[in-house]
């Protein structure tokens, strides 16, 4: 079955404690975390001390983020902030199989990140060497936008890859996403569904879970 990962992107900020409690309440299997500098995206969100501030209140495995720029910079903050999976973007580095070598060499999941409109070539050196790669099917930024279609190929593409030589990776799909288009996304391939708006602007959380899960 699907996992599903809800972005705390979308949770209110202001008890972000009873967030987390309410989605792993709900069935949830990952907590995805954003993290961003307001110059890799145009946003800006939370950095190390907000992740460790509320790794003691769940047991759900943190799913960390990186939308920042010079991530090698930060990795090790991230990782004693208690990041359980932590992926950077091909684009924000010249050094991407440094970068996930040392995430490895921590003890902690490397994954890679995808932009909409990079190739997966990107990744094409490094996928003996992580654990997830994360398609996102939205300009990353925010959150609340519209799923893009044409991803889907993209996601389809990079499981025959998987399957075909065997790579032990997950396929972690990011934006846009919920119960209407959670079939066709996880048909493509996907195994992990990130989900913020869906769950969280949902009054009952635990239902969309379900149905995000069930959908397959």
């Amino acid at each position: 079955m699907v996992k599903v990962a809800p972005s705390i992107l979308s949770a209110d900020f202001s008890r972000l404690a009873e967030e987390v409690k309410r989605v792993e309440q709900g069935g949830a299997d990952l907590l995805h975390i954003d993290v961003m500098d307001g110059h890799f995206v145009p946003n800006i969100t939370f950095g190390p001390a907000v992740i460790a501030s509320i790794k003691g209140k769940t047991k759900l495995p943190f799913d960390v983020h990186l939308m920042i720029e010079e991530p090698e910079k930060y990795l090790n903050d991230f990782i004693r902030a208690g990041a359980d999976i932590l992926t950077v973007h091909a684009e924000s580095t010249v050094h991407l199989h440094r970068l996930v070598s040392h995430i490895k060499s921590q003890g902690i999941k490397p994954g890679v990140a995808l932009n909409p409109s990079t190739p997966l070539d990107a990744i094409k050196y490094v996928l003996d060497d992580i654990d997830l790669v994360l398609i996102m099917s939205v300009n990353p930024g925010f959150g609340g936008q519209k799923f893009i279609p044409r991803i889907l190929d993209k996601i389809s593409e990079l499981r025959s890859i998987v399957e075909q030589n065997q790579y032990d990776i997950l396929i972690e799909v990011d934006g846009g996403i919920n119960e209407d288009n959670a079939s066709e996304i996880i048909d493509a391939g996907a195994d992990i569904l990130v989900a913020g708006s869906a769950i969280y602007e949902s009054p009952n959380p635990e239902d969309v879970i379900k149905r995000l899960k069930n959908n397959n």
